[in-house]
């Protein structure tokens, strides 16, 4: 009976959303506040069907009703009831159910919380939401139906794959949908200010805190899922260029420079064309992702290997809706207006050439993803790594890093060079004696060391400098500056540093990493840098779903001693085997121990052991969260949120602008 609900609960959700496609957007273009306000009702009420849709579905697996095919084919009984839940989402049908529901959700938050917005904008908005809605929705129920049934029903069902239960891997897919699916209202909001034929500082403001809404969980999203890869994969890498990495790196990019754009039109006017392509391109990216993991046509622990018949459904709901919102723009986006002219040295332009390079780097991303698949379509095979990405896309990247800390020390409308200069002549200093200081320190020094170091710690150092320039007035520094700082500003430091301290750490694992490969037997000692390694004994454990052999360690580095526990474990249901490494953190780095298969040697059977020595690992996540926490800390702020107008405070002669 659950089953059936849903499915109702589905279809009809799919009518109602095809009546907000049609009704809200003629009532905008009639002016008719019924039918505009129709669009709101209707929102609302797609979402509370797709929540009882998608409730229905979790309790057919918290049920372990094997008379579902989707429950049959990733729950068993023995499976921990949070892992057989997160099957909802762990599955092709699943997950779509989960995206049109999200989908659904940010909708009804644009009804609830859009009461500023201008009616005939809302409802525009709420229609082109809807139309996203109706292709979804339409996808699931045609092609990927969640709730289809078996007859007879199994005793027993096939288990979520074990890679997938994990903590991590639980919070991993609904943050990084609250991400894809997010940007839907960027473009949505872009394809209304088209058809309006109006983009102006206002409809900026409405625009950014949506964005940053989606591009907070992403960054979440990105960064748990390369923390899972790093402890789960017991490869000791933390990112491989995989498609599908790659999928989700690709929105986060565009969707940055999407947000600094959002603060130039909204600040300045200017660039609101640029704004609207880049909110049509993020969320193309988005639904180009869903396509990479859907379509077949990758292998990866990440993608859902499906009939490429659904496919050919998502890239045709691609080319539909990007290929039509670009043709729209390319119709009216010169008749926007252009806003306020600036300077070639001012805060606009730094903006703008950010933009630029985010622009680059992710066209380079683009290339390295797809280039091989097109290649194999027509009968060649190759591979694009790591390699390529250190040629091509690092060499953009560094200028774009040191870009992120000179935009904020540039005055609106106008700067000069030599005022730039005489800022940035200190920190700079600084920045590379530290940097350098700590790449001599750290081991051998290499160039790549040194430069990345040094735009770590300027990246740092710009966040505080944010502060410094904020919280100084004419007569130095002021208690009432430091208490009226603008939480977004705050948000800003945090986030430019978090993403100083994520280029330190990535610095770190990628010129100083050591790693060694052995077979060992208990007893044995090896030794890696400063690190004694050894292998105290080797046991079996029986976990609730699967056995395991584990293999505990001691690891000295110098006064420290710590314990380790690596295992391989079996999973008899599914027939598969996963790694759990022994991490030992600690603030400037991590011990990485990763066991592989027995192996029979003249002294006996042993272990292969891959040990590893990672200098400051952990500031590689800490930094994602800290961008991802200076993200949520300016959607904190009120001027920012939806529905409440901007705060201007009195003009102090020595207040500093807010950003």
């Amino acid at each position: 009976m659950f089953a059936e609900i849903g499915q109702f609960a589905l279809i009809l959700a799919l009518f109602v959303a095809a009546a907000q496609a049609v009704l809200p957007m003629a009532g905008a273009v009639r002016g008719d506040a019924a039918l505009m306000a129709f669009g709101r009702s209707a929102a609302e009420l797609q979402a509370l069907l797709l929540l009882t849709a998608f409730a229905m579905l979790m309790i057919c697996f918290g049920r372990a009703d094997f008379s579902v095919a989707l429950v049959a084919d990733h729950a068993a009984l023995d499976q921990p009831l949070p892992y057989r839940l997160a099957a909802t989402w762990g599955s092709h049908e699943g997950s779509m159910l989960l995206w049109v529901l999200i989908l659904a959700l940010y909708g009804a938050g644009l009804a609830r919380f859009g009461d500023n917005l201008r009616a005939s904008l809302q409802a525009r908005v709420l229609s082109v939401q809807a139309m996203i809605s109706v292709a979804f929705l339409a996808f699931s129920i045609l092609t990927s139906n969640p709730f289809a049934r078996l007859d007879p029903a199994p005793p027993d069902g096939a288990e979520l794959n074990p890679l997938l239960q994990d903590p991590g891997l639980v919070f991993h897919p609904p943050l990084l949908y609250l991400g894809y699916v997010g940007f839907s209202v960027a473009f949505s909001f872009a394809v209304a200010a088209l058809l309006e034929g109006r983009a102006d500082a206002a409809w900026a403001r409405w625009v950014r805190p949506w964005v940053l809404a989606a591009w907070v969980p992403l960054t979440c999203g990105i960064t748990l899922g390369s923390f899972w890869a790093y402890y789960e994969l017991g490869w000791g890498g933390w990112w491989f260029w995989d498609p599908v990495e790659n999928a989700s790196l690709m929105p986060w990019l565009l969707g940055t420079a999407l947000l600094h754009s959002a603060i130039v039109t909204e600040k300045r006017g200017s660039l609101a064309g640029w704004t609207i392509l880049l909110a049509i391109l993020t969320f193309s990216l988005s639904l180009i992702g869903t396509f990479l993991v859907r379509s077949g046509i990758l292998t990866s622990v990440h993608a859902f290997a499906v009939d490429p018949t659904r496919g050919v459904f998502i890239l045709a709901m691609i080319v539909g809706a990007t290929g039509s919102a670009l043709a729209l723009f390319a119709l009216r986006a010169p008749q926007l207006k252009s806003g306020a002219m600036f300077g070639a040295v001012s805060r606009e332009a730094g903006l703008t050439i950010n933009n630029l390079l985010l622009m680059a780097v992710t066209a380079v991303v683009f290339l390295g993803t797809f280039y091989p698949v097109v290649m194999e379509a027509v009968g060649k095979k190759i591979s694009v790594g790591p390699p390529y990405y250190n040629l091509v896309f690092t060499p953009l990247a560094v200028p774009l890093l040191l870009m992120v800390t000179v935009g904020p020390l540039l005055a609106w409308k106008r700067d000069s060079l030599g005022v730039l200069a005489r800022k940035l002549r200190l920190p700079a200093l600084l920045a590379v004696v530290v940097g350098g200081g700590i790449a001599f320190a750290a081991g051998p020094v290499t160039a790549a060391a040194v430069v990345g170091f040094t735009t770590a710690f300027w990246l740092i150092l710009g966040g505080v400098m944010i502060f410094a320039r904020r919280w100084t007035g004419a007569g130095g520094f002021s208690w009432r500056l430091v208490r009226t700082t603008p939480v977004a500003v705050i948000g800003m430091a945090l986030a430019h540093s978090g993403l100083g301290v994520t280029t330190a750490g990535v610095t770190a694992m990628s010129c100083f990493a050591a790693s060694k490969i052995l077979v060992m037997r208990p007893g044995e000692t090896t030794s890696l840098g400063p690190m004694s390694v050894t292998l105290a004994r080797v046991h079996e454990l029986e976990g609730v779903n699967y056995q395991a052999l584990a293999a505990e360690f001691s690891v000295r580095e110098g006064s420290r001693i710590i314990h380790l526990q690596s295992s391989r474990r079996f999973y008899p249901v599914s027939r598969n085997q996963t790694t759990e490494a022994g991490i030992g953190t600690s603030l400037f780095g991590n011990s990485y121990i990763a066991i592989g298969d027995t192996q029979q040697g003249p002294g006996g059977d042993g272990l292969v052991v891959r040990i590893y020595r990672h200098p400051l690992a952990g500031w590689i996540w800490f930094g994602g969260l800290l961008m991802a926490l200076g993200g949520a800390a300016s959607l904190a702020d009120r001027r920012f949120r939806i529905g409440a107008p901007a705060l201007r405070p009195a003009a102090s002669p020595s207040a500093v602008p807010a950003e």
